[in-house]
């Protein structure tokens, strides 16, 4: 897999420079899926940009998505016909995008999209996330028939997280990277 197959999906209102995706992205030359407005995310606008961008791969591309990146990898997925451009995802930080507080954050996002992806997926949360209860990525993992992992409490696992490059993450990602295409069947 070349490094331009992985596919950065930052969250509302993108990932700075000391964010591990922005890191990762520098320092392995992942690609950032770039979106029109970060400030104001549309649902229906940021999935047609995904499939734009994995319309443009040349081998089946690994998603790392941060935050409502991971919202963004499961309402594309439930709609697209081109799941089969996705080998995995590494979710990272889902928001519960159902709540109350985060929903006037970024109106338009719920319901969130609970169904088994169509390829194999990693969900790390935080135990003390603000944005998401532990018990609600668990719910997410389960719905999207991935593997949960705790990170433990490290916030909403950004740059004020202090993850730095995030290795115990680049490792995960680097797993998913060596799946079999045999492996990507749900």
């Amino acid at each position: 897999m070349t490094p331009r197959n992985v596919l950065i999906l930052p969250g509302w209102q993108n990932s700075g420079p000391d964010h591990w995706q922005s890191r990762w992205e520098r320092a392995h030359g992942y690609t950032r899926v770039e979106q029109h407005d970060w400030m104001r995310p549309l649902r229906g606008d940021w999935s047609a940009r995904l499939e734009d961008v994995l319309l443009g791969c040349d081998e089946p591309a690994v998603l790392v998505a941060h935050s409502l990146g991971c919202m963004l990898t499961a309402a594309w997925a439930s709609h697209s016909k081109n799941t089969h451009r996705v080998k995995a995802a590494l979710l990272v930080a889902p928001p519960d995008v159902e709540r109350d507080d985060v929903r006037q954050m970024v109106p338009g996002w719920s319901p969130v999209a609970l169904h088994k992806l169509p390829f194999p997926a990693v969900l790390l949360y935080s135990s003390d996330d603000p944005y998401c209860t532990p018990e609600r990525a668990r719910q997410f993992a389960m719905a999207w028939g991935a593997e949960a992992v705790d990170a433990g409490p490290r916030g909403h696992l950004n740059a004020d997280s202090g993850l730095g490059d995030w290795p115990e993450a680049h490792a995960r990602l680097l797993q998913l990277q060596k799946l079999t295409p045999s492996a990507n069947t749900p």
